[in-house]
């Protein structure tokens, strides 16, 4: 069973469109309708429209390649096809290359500088060994991406551009919880340690990045220096500003609710989770924790109960791998017949889900 400890943060690109003054299909070729396949999952979809376009040469400009390839190998990793997504990639020259900067064309994009290569690619060109097993020149890459993405801030601050400054600060986080999973999933703690308090060097007073740091001290073993992680996020966090109100409190509760746990205190976990699903019921992390803490209590009966409300009031939200394991998991504890129900559930997903949605976690 997976617990989970906090929601994923919206990963700042899904793919960047540089031009934010600009209508979008105006710089790219239907820029639009393929950044609306994407919101709604449907990658083959993409994959579809980018073969066409490719074959028809509906693709003018520079732009108009880069992105559709960056589209095009952003679906391909979606739908885990990662040698596909790495044979678009090998297509590419090098990603800093004036091959790739708009003052190189300025007959087509007059008047417009710096590079049109989608942050979503730079971070696939990082992701992609990875997921091939070369995990080492992964890393190199995420570092390297990392580099880039801070001197991109210092010259954004130079230049007093504050809010180009923030968008780069987001990918920073972004970058740098990409480094610190896979360090995790080695157990090399200290790096991430050390790579969290870095963040938290320009911006002591996050409560999303203070709580980050308590997870990764919760994963050492570490309960005191987690539990003043914790108290630090909800004290000095709350009037940081990065978060809701509503956001903000209900990371506090969750924060509480996994001291909670570690105690096996499921009770008032519990207490602590249902006050995040009253206040907001998209909150997936309180609905998927609410149901292991009843497990943990043996109540499977309510905690199979949770898992099915969140899928039935926010199945967009509510669809992750994850949150169906643990359902599966119940169902298989809970009853004789649990491959007919499991059945059921496979296929109402097929119907619902996204294309990147592992169908295999029902295990059915």
């Amino acid at each position: 069973m997976e617990s989970q400890s906090s929601r994923s943060e919206s990963q700042t690109d899904p793919l960047n469109n540089p031009a934010t003054k600009i209508p979008l299909d105006g710089l790219c070729h239907e820029l639009h309708s393929l950044q609306d396949l994407a919101n709604r999952g449907a990658w083959r979809s993409i994959i579809d429209k980018v073969s066409r376009a490719r074959a028809l040469s509906l693709l003018q400009k520079p732009h108009d390649h880069v992105t559709y390839l960056a589209f095009n190998a952003l679906a391909f990793t979606k739908l885990r096809r990662f040698n596909e997504a790495s044979s678009e990639l090998d297509s590419v020259e090098d990603l800093d290359s004036s091959h790739y900067q708009y003052e190189t064309y300025p007959k087509i994009y007059p008047n417009r500088v710096g590079s049109m290569v989608p942050f979503s690619l730079r971070w696939l060109h990082a992701l992609i060994p990875i997921k091939l097993g070369q995990r080492q020149q992964g890393i190199d890459r995420l570092y390297g991406l990392l580099d880039f993405v801070r001197e991109k801030i210092m010259t954004k601050e130079n230049n007093n551009l504050s809010d180009s400054v923030r968008v780069w600060r987001k990918r920073e986080v972004f970058v740098v919880n990409c480094i610190i999973g896979h360090h995790l999933s080695h157990k090399e703690f200290g790096v991430c340690l050390s790579l969290m308090k870095s963040l938290l060097s320009r911006n002591s007073s996050d409560p999303y990045l203070i709580s980050q740091l308590g997870y990764i001290q919760l994963q050492t073993g570490d309960l005191e220096g987690a539990k003043a992680s914790f108290l630090k996020a909800e004290v000095d966090g709350k009037n940081n500003g990065s978060l809701s109100e509503v956001e903000f409190m209900n990371l506090v509760n969750r924060n509480k609710a996994l001291v909670y746990m570690v105690g096996k205190d499921y009770v008032s976990a519990v207490r602590e989770y249902e006050e995040c699903i009253v206040r907001d019921h998209t909150d997936i992390v309180a609905f998927n924790n609410k149901a292991l803490c009843l497990m943990y209590l043996r109540d499977l009966s309510d905690s199979i109960k949770v898992l099915e409300n969140a899928l039935e009031r926010v199945p967009t939200v509510a669809l992750n791998e994850t949150l169906v394991v643990n359902l599966c998991s119940m169902y298989e504890l809970a009853y004789v017949n649990h491959s007919d129900i499991k059945r059921t559930l496979s296929s109402w997903i097929a119907r619902v889900a996204p294309d990147d949605f592992d169908a295999t976690c029902t295990r059915t």
